[in-house]
């Protein structure tokens, strides 16, 4: 039986997994690596670190399932999207310290090109906001900014890559600078339609064309690994950003289809199919993938700033339970929250509102109130907030949901999923392998090497568990309600 390997760089560790064909893990590595803050807002990682951790953690997962290299039919790439990288062709050195999705450095020429007129053309052709946590601005600072690197880059001596790319040319020797086209939706230099990068856009950023990498398929060969790296050389054949890869572990693959990832935030991805529809509610509109041979497929996106963290503040910030795992059974000793809502809008609120100046809410206490019921409607929060990008997709894409597919550290609370299943009124599903990142790039890679199939994948996605809708229409409707009377009240603190 042919193996695959899955790298799955991510903001804060290196991991990687091997899978067999039938999506089941054999063997698990992971390795943290250094954040490095020099400013307030500024997030920066070390490439260098990034592809050393990578490349370990690949050798461990192989040694770990006690596979040999050679058995490995392909590997896959998932990646933290719209991190920048920015490295010499020649001899494969880093520049500078990669500047990382999070930062936000480039708030003010953000601003400087929505008053320019821009934000219009670049919402259109990208399906993005004008906003820092995208690529194309960070590259432009690097390219303005550090001595030299705008005339080199001009040159063709320069190479621009998200964090696939950089792990694609160290993997190769540096024979294959490339991204795929997921990858390169999130940087506000493609334009969806034509699935290039946009010479306008280009031009409005002072990008020069020679810095960029070349965009393929999600799933296809792009080269092979050097055979000193993992003992054999095997073919890259799958590749995509996390979220994106998320969406197709989930075997969402049809339109209507969608996934919510509750992590530290939450994304919710939906399937749009063979074209890109364009949000009127605060959406993203992005490439969700490419078969080799095929057309792309869409999604829309939606980002909760808060989801999973708001566990960590009851525990670390108000001291309510002392490991996050406890909150289930505090939340449950209450049947409900008797009219309390948080709403944890510590950052701003994300999509559907964008409301950067928001900030955290508790609303409807008694003197009744007790932790419990702050611990349950925490967790109702999270839920809500889901069901306020369900609403705005629903009505963007013409689409009704018929279920929603869940993965990441917070679905294994069966309160949470129940409830979310109550507020949506509709199933949510909870896989048997929650690796669903992973899981999407090693699939990709194997389509990428005709090792699989869509309809095997979409045959072999299985339930741990079916959360079925218990609530009324009309406790739903009120509940939600009181809901958007809480968000109303903690957007309104910056007034």
């Amino acid at each position: 039986m042919p193996y695959l390997l899955a790298l799955d760089q991510g903001t804060t560790s290196s991991r990687a997994i091997v899978f067999d064909t039938g999506g089941k893990p054999l063997g698990v590595a992971q390795q943290e690596f250094t954040q490095h803050f020099p400013q307030p807002g500024w997030v920066e990682h070390d490439p260098l670190e990034i592809w050393q951790s990578q490349i370990q953690t690949a050798r461990e997962a192989i040694q770990r399932a006690g596979v040999a290299p050679a058995e490995i039919a392909a590997v896959g790439i998932t990646n933290q999207r719209e991190t920048v990288v920015l490295w010499e062709r020649a001899t494969g050195r880093p520049v500078h310290r990669a500047v990382v999705w999070q930062d936000r450095r480039t708030a003010g020429l953000c601003e400087e090109l929505k008053q320019h007129g821009y934000e219009a053309a670049f919402r259109q052709k990208t399906g993005l906001v004008l906003d820092p946590y995208f690529s194309g601005t960070k590259l432009k600072w690097l390219l303005d900014e550090v001595p030299g690197l705008r005339e080199r880059a001009g040159k063709g001596e320069l190479c621009f890559g998200t964090v696939d790319s950089w792990l694609i040319f160290n993997l190769t020797g540096g024979r294959v600078h490339a991204t795929d086209v997921s990858n390169a939706s999130r940087t506000l230099l493609f334009n969806l339609q034509t699935l290039e990068w946009d010479p306008h856009l280009l031009g409005v950023l002072g990008i020069p064309k020679a810095v960029l990498p070349q965009v393929r398929p999600s799933a296809g060969v792009y080269g092979h690994t050097v055979a000193e790296l993992l003992g054999a050389s095997i073919p890259i054949a799958g590749v995509a950003g996390d979220q994106q890869a998320a969406l197709f572990g989930q075997a969402c693959f049809e339109a209507g289809m969608a996934k919510n990832t509750y992590g530290t935030g939450c994304f919710l991805l939906m399937n749009t199919g063979p074209k890109p529809v364009a949000s009127q509610r605060g959406l993203l509109t992005t490439v969700a993938w490419q078969l080799e041979g095929e057309g792309a497929e869409y999604a829309l996106e939606g980002s909760v700033f808060v989801a999973g963290a708001v566990v960590q503040w009851l525990r670390d910030g108000l001291g309510i339970i002392q490991k996050s795992a406890d909150v289930e059974a505090l939340a449950a000793s209450v049947p409900a929250t008797d009219g309390v809502y948080l709403v944890p809008a510590f950052v701003g609120l994300g999509a559907p509102y964008w409301d950067a100046y928001a900030r955290g809410t508790l609303v409807g206490l008694t003197r009744g109130t007790t932790k419990a019921h702050v611990a349950r409607a925490a967790l109702e929060a999270i839920a809500y907030q889901a069901r306020d990008l369900v609403g705005a997709m629903e009505a963007d894409a013409g689409l009704g949901l018929s279920e929603l597919r869940v993965d990441g550290g917070a679905t294994v609370n069966d309160l949470l999923m129940q409830f979310q299943a109550d507020i949506l009124g509709k199933a949510v599903l909870r896989p048997e392998v929650t690796e669903t990142t992973a899981l999407g790039a090693a699939y990709l890679a194997g389509i990428g090497v005709g090792a699989l199939s869509k309809a095997e994948i979409a045959e072999r996605w299985a339930v741990d568990r079916r959360f079925e809708p218990r609530m009324g229409e009309e406790e739903r409707a009120r509940l939600y309600a009181g809901w958007q009377k809480a968000v109303e009240r903690a957007r309104a603190w910056a007034e």
